[in-house]
Parts: structure tokens; sequence; C-alpha cells
């Protein structure tokens, strides 16, 4: 089959990360950061280690993915999001399965900030989960709403592996979509699979005729909209200056030129999640300055608290980006191109078969590392056989980031929502392919291109 050297060396790293993180069971910041130094001595590229080990810190969408992670923290010590759930639950919980679909609403944006699905299933589902449950949701169901609830929110702006994969975009193919449109269309693909997971909840919840939450557990409307309208401007406050911005892009451009207009992209990204916490912080006070410590020391106390939370992931992400200069350093994408060429290989055989690779890949390997280790190849060989790249791209979060923690028998959302649940792995199991056959049946409809996305 002719396979070029540099396939190898991506066999060999996956089979690193691999062992290192289903065998030895090492935290997946310390699997990524040896990754690196494995790809980089394997390969022979010792000239190139510094620069791409130094590219991710000269990137802003480092510092935004990482300031997102920090809102998240913020979001959750004001309790800003329990206002936002109670005030959704006030409204669809009388409705049949009411108390899912907050789960979908409030464990999907909590997601979209964090950028780690588990981790967001163990921070939400202790609150959702319960809820659903003494609601008439059977255990399994409960476990799986919320799983696919928060690996839903990777796939969704700010998600730190949605900006990853922009950043790796834009090295295969310069400048073929601007930061502003690129997160618009991003949440034009988020609609399409939140639209997928709403009517999945409709029609489990009709099998399993589970019912309204009892009105007198539901909490009072009046109180909850006196109490959380304010925490519902959060979402504009990230939404609506990235939108503005890629709405207005040609009268920035025009005003101020290329760069500046480049310049003011990264600006808005970088001060939205500012912006935002300094929000929350304000409609939150009582909530966040609940101690009889100067603000100051509050502020520090929780940043310092955050550490364990926010750290590992920020360290995943940046050596994702570190390991992936390396692979463009081979030219990675240009082998992978020409080796699918050579293959005859097709759009339609691609689209077909990548969705349920990155399914099965999943099981090993983390979102962000299929993108930093695939990415680039994938964008280039999509590209170079007729395919739209930036299409292709913009489904690769929702091929990896959304599946990474959903695929059994290796995942790690679904342990994390069994354990809370309480309900068996089979039974979960069962439940849990039919949301992720339907997440792949629907990333092969997108990536054909036949519906329309938001911003595209």
């Amino acid at each position: 089959m002719g396979i070029p050297l540099p396939m190898f060396y991506l066999i060999g790293l996956i089979v690193f990360v691999a062992v290192l993180f289903i065998g030895f069971k090492r935290p997946m910041y310390e699997v990524m950061t040896l990754s690196f130094f494995f790809i980089v001595l394997i390969s022979g590229q010792l000239d190139i280690m510094w620069s791409a080990l130094l590219y991710p810190s000269t990137s802003s969408l480092f510092y935004a993915i990482f300031a997102f992670m920090v809102v998240a923290v913020l979001f959750d010590a004001t309790k800003v999001v329990q206002r936002i759930i109670n005030l959704m639950l006030s409204v669809v919980g009388k409705f049949r399965g009411g108390a899912g679909y907050v789960s979908l609403l409030g464990s999907t944006f909590m997601a979209s900030l964090s950028g780690t699905g588990p981790g967001n299933v163990a921070a939400t589902g202790v609150f959702t989960i319960p809820t659903m449950k003494k609601a008439g949701y059977p255990a399994p169901l409960a476990a799986t709403t919320e799983m696919s609830s928060s690996m839903l929110g990777n796939i969704i702006p700010p998600s730190g592996i949605v900006l990853l994969t922009f950043g790796i975009l834009n090295e295969v193919n310069p400048g073929s979509i601007t930061l502003s449109q690129w997160i618009i269309a991003a949440y034009g693909i988020g609609l399409w699979f939140f639209v997928q997971r709403w009517l999945t909840l409709w029609g489990l919840c009709k099998y399993y005729k589970v019912q309204p939450i009892a009105k007198k557990e539901l909490p009072s409307f009046n109180k909850s909209l006196r109490i959380g309208w304010p925490a519902l401007v959060l979402p504009a406050l990230i939404f609506v200056p990235l939108f503005a911005d890629a709405q207005f892009k040609d009268l920035i451009t025009a005003r101020i030129g290329a760069d500046g207009s480049d310049a003011f992209s990264a600006s808005v990204l970088m001060f939205t999640p500012a912006i935002a916490g300094a929000y929350a912080i304000g409609i939150g006070k009582k909530a966040f300055f609940n101690t009889k410590r100067s603000h100051m020391d509050r502020l520090i106390e929780v940043f310092k608290d955050s550490l364990p939370q926010v750290v590992p992931i920020g360290i995943t992400i940046y050596m994702a980006y570190a390991t992936s200069q390396v692979f463009i350093g081979m030219q990675m994408e240009e082998v992978i191109r020409n080796w699918f060429v050579s293959m005859g290989m097709t759009i339609p055989v691609m689209i077909l078969i990548l969705p349920f690779f990155f399914m099965l890949l999943g099981m090993v390997l983390p979102g962000s590392a299929q993108i930093a280790i695939l990415g680039g190849a994938m964008i280039g060989a999509f590209g170079a056989l007729g395919g739209d790249p930036v299409l292709f791209a913009l489904m690769l979060p929702a091929m990896t980031g959304a599946l990474e923690g959903m695929t059994p028998p290796l995942a790690l959302g679904l342990f994390v929502a069994m354990g809370i649940a309480g309900s068996g792995f089979k039974e979960t199991s069962k439940l849990a392919i039919i949301w992720i056959l339907l997440h792949v049946v629907l990333s092969i409809i997108l990536l054909t291109g036949v519906l329309p996305i938001f911003g595209l």
C-alpha cells in the first residue's frame, strides 16, 4: 500500500498514548506532555522542538481557552449557574421529562466554558442527575442524558477544542475563514446537534413514560425570574461581541485594515471572558463574597482552588497544540493527502468512514489529542479530494471531542455519570449507543453539506 514513514510515526504515537492513558492510567496532561517529546525523538525533529513547544504561548487562542475555563469556575462560585438552572426548571419542569431538558441546556452551557465533558458531568451531574431521577427518570436514562449534554458542550464555543481546531486549520489553510466567522459557524454546528439531542431526549422520555416534575417540587417561576434574570445576560455577553465581529468584519477591515481586523478579533476573544467574569461577580457578589475575608483574598482563594481543575486541562491543550506543530513540521497533512489520493479514496467514502473511525478512536484518545495528531492531515486530505476543508474542520470537534467520553467500553464521561446515577454498565451502555449512533448519523449528514449551517 506504500504506507509513508510519517504514518508509522503517527501509529506509534497513538499506541504510546493509549498505553500510558489506559494501561498505566496516567493523567492526560502528563500523557500529552510525554507524547510531545516522544514524537520529537522518534521523528528526529529536535531542530524544531523548542519552537513547537513555545508556539502555543504566542497564540491568543490558548490564552482565551484558559480564560474561559477560569470564568467557568467564577460562574460556579457565584451560584450564577444555579440561578439559570432554577429558572429553566420552573419553565420546562412542568413538561414531560422537563428535568432532562434542564440538564441539556445547563450542562451544555457549562461544558462549553470549561471545555471538559467528563469534568462537567462530575460538576453539574451531581445536581441534574438526582433531579432527573426524582422526576421519574430511570437511572440509565438520567446518566446518558447528562453524559450526552456535557459532551455536547465540547463542540460549542468557547470550548477549547473548537479554538484549538481553528488554530490547526489556519496552519493548513491560512485565511480560509476568520476567527469570528469560525466561531459563529461552530455555533451553527452546535445548534444542529442540540436539536438532535433535544429530539432524542423527547423520544426516550416518551418511550420510558417519564412524567413532569410534581408541581409542589417546582421552583416558583416568579421568584426564579426575579432572582435569575440577570444571569440570562451572560450567554449574550459571550455571544454578541463575537457575532458582531463576524457580521461587521468588512466594515472593521475597511476602517483599520486586515491586520488591525485580525488583532481586533483576537482582542474580542480575549476580553469577552473577562467581561463575563466581572459581570458574574457583580450579580453574584452576595454568594461569592460570603465570608469575612477581604474581596481580594476571596478572589485569590477561588483562583487558587480552581488550579487543580483548570491547570491540567490547560496543559493538555497546550501540549496538544505543540504536538500538532511537530506534525506540521513533518508536513503530515501533505503526506496523508497524497496517500489518500493514491489509494483512490473518495469524499463519499471519507464521509461515511471517518465519523465511525473517530468514534472508535475516542475510546483511547481524548478529542484534543485526536485533533493534534490527525487534525491537520485529515483537513488537508479532505480538501485535496474535493471536499470543503473548512466544513470538515468545523465538524472535527463533533467527531472527536463530543464522542471521547461517550463510547463504551472506555468512556470516562459515561463512567462518571453512571457513578452519580447508580446505574449498571450493561443497560447504561445500551442507551449510550443510541445517543452515539444518532450523533454519528448527524455528523455524516452535516459533512455532506446538505443541511444549511448558520454562519457558514
